[in-house]
């Protein structure tokens, strides 16, 4: 029984030196992959931010042309 407690010992030891030597590695991957999955969800954002933000200039547009007729029938009238 000590044989294989022995080799579980052994292999648990293996097993924590092999996490502990990978961790930069993953940890590297990791803030990598966040960094790029942040940018692409950023880039996403700003896409349809811009494209909503251009219907609302147009709506405004609109709204102050529609304004400007209106006041100018007003003061035809006056």
């Amino acid at each position: 029984m000590s044989d294989t407690t022995s080799s579980n010992e052994t292999t648990q030891d293996l097993l924590s030196r092999l996490k502990h030597l990978a961790q930069p590695l993953v940890d590297s991957l990791d803030t990598r992959l966040r960094d790029q999955i942040d940018r692409r969800v950023d880039d996403r954002v700003d896409e349809s931010l811009s494209s909503r933000l251009s219907v609302i200039e147009r709506a405004i547009a609109d709204l102050d042309r529609a304004l400007r007729e209106l006041q100018e029938r007003l003061d035809a009238t006056n």
